[in-house]
């Protein structure tokens, strides 16, 4: 009788003790991201993005037969936010994983308290290198690292551009600040000159004194690195000014969604960018997932929503292969990745300095009547590139 009641209360506890998320009929996940402020654009395509992949994966059954319930809150952007966001998703609510955040400087600070929470932190779209060299054991990564985000923008330049002088012009973020840093060692390696390398201001909002730099330094290529609104307006007013060049260029973010070319309009033809993802590369999927998107929302989405779609299928993947959903089995799940999703190839490896990073090929694109279509690699082009560019003032 004593060992019987013994046995009770030892199941009794331990049913208590059990984590809440296993005993729950849902999968709650709250997922931090910027729906308002300057880069509200970019979270509003992940949100649409995790909806989708959210509703795909409960109408096939879930994870483990539990709906996976999806909500939201707004960082706006902001560090501080997105640290105290986190801190009670993981202090108060028990949550055992995080995904999510936009810029590099809040995906840093979400870092830091996963890492120091244990928790394990699957990171979508920022890119600063930093995030994944601090030997992080519970920090992973899904899209590419900043020093090799141009890599087909960089075969691109070699093989076709040969441009033999180039400016570098920058946003103040931690995105824009390593983005710069890894063109300039890209550009050295192939023989390019840097002219000239001028950091701006988030939220700038006039180029005219950088242009006439620009102009003053006459390179083959201005590359730039920014957010969606600076992207646009700079590309507007080189056009005001006619400031040419053989090439202008971007390091994605603000070059490489749909709102690039709907308010830098004519001013965006011609300009290639790099991206990670395209609605026409081949990974399974990912055609679907576009259209869906399209069919929605009424334009095809940007890389970040396709990171963001995929993440989910990457959670999902991790949750099915461990027994325990708490943060140290949940890390173990995600540290077992090896999967193609619509995104591209998962899988988080330690290497050339990096932690549970993944490492996954690059693309290029370029604005072809009013359209983004895949330059490079050749193999995978969706349309012949057009170059040599013709002058703002050969331009209809």
């Amino acid at each position: 009788m004593k060992r019987l009641l013994f046995l009770l209360v030892f199941v009794l506890v331990g049913g208590l003790l059990a984590p809440a998320v296993f005993a729950a009929e849902t999968f709650d996940l709250t997922i931090p991201l910027p729906l308002t402020g300057k880069q509200a654009k970019f979270g509003e395509i992940m949100k649409r993005s995790y909806e989708l992949a959210a509703e795909e994966i409960n109408a096939k059954g879930g994870i483990k037969g539990k709906k996976l319930a999806l909500s939201f809150e707004d960082s706006s952007g902001k560090p501080e936010t997105a640290r105290a966001i986190v801190e009670k998703l993981i202090d108060v609510k028990k949550q055992p994983l995080i995904v999510g955040e936009y810029t590099s400087a809040c995906a840093k600070a979400v870092a830091a308290v996963a890492e120091e929470r244990k928790t394990p932190y699957l990171v979508v779209a920022s890119a600063d290198d930093d995030i994944t060299m601090q030997h992080y054991k519970y920090v992973f990564r899904q899209n590419q690292v900043n020093a090799h985000y141009a890599d087909a923008l960089v075969s691109f330049l070699k093989e076709v551009v040969k441009p033999k002088t180039m400016a570098i012009l920058y946003e103040s973020s931690a995105f824009g600040t390593s983005g710069a840093e890894a063109m300039e060692k890209d550009a050295q390696k192939i023989g390019i000159k840097i002219v000239l390398k001028e950091k701006f201001e988030t939220g700038a909002i006039d180029f005219r004194p950088l242009l006439s730099k620009v102009r003053e330094a006459q390179p083959d290529v201005v590359y730039t690195v920014s957010y969606a609104n600076e992207a646009q307006l700079l590309m507007k007013t080189a056009k005001e000014l006619r400031v040419d060049a053989k090439l202008y260029a971007g390091g994605a973010a603000g070059f490489a969604i749909p709102e690039f070319i709907n308010g830098a309009k004519d001013a965006a033809e011609y300009v290639v960018s790099a991206t990670l993802w395209t609605p026409q590369v081949k990974y399974p999927g990912a055609k679907e997932y576009a259209e869906k998107y399209k069919a929605k929302f009424g334009d095809y989405p940007s890389y970040h929503g396709a990171s963001a779609y995929s993440a989910l299928f990457v959670v999902k993947a991790a949750l099915e292969r461990t027994k325990s959903w708490n943060q140290d089995g949940i890390r173990d799940g995600l540290k077992a990745t090896d999967m193609t999703t619509a995104f591209g190839p998962v899988k988080f490896e330690d290497k050339i300095g990096y932690q549970n990073q993944n490492f996954m090929p690059t693309l290029a694109i370029q604005v072809i009547n009013q359209q983004f279509q895949t330059i490079w690699p050749k193999n995978l082009a969706s349309a012949p590139y057009a170059y040599p560019v013709p002058s703002w003032r050969e331009r209809k």
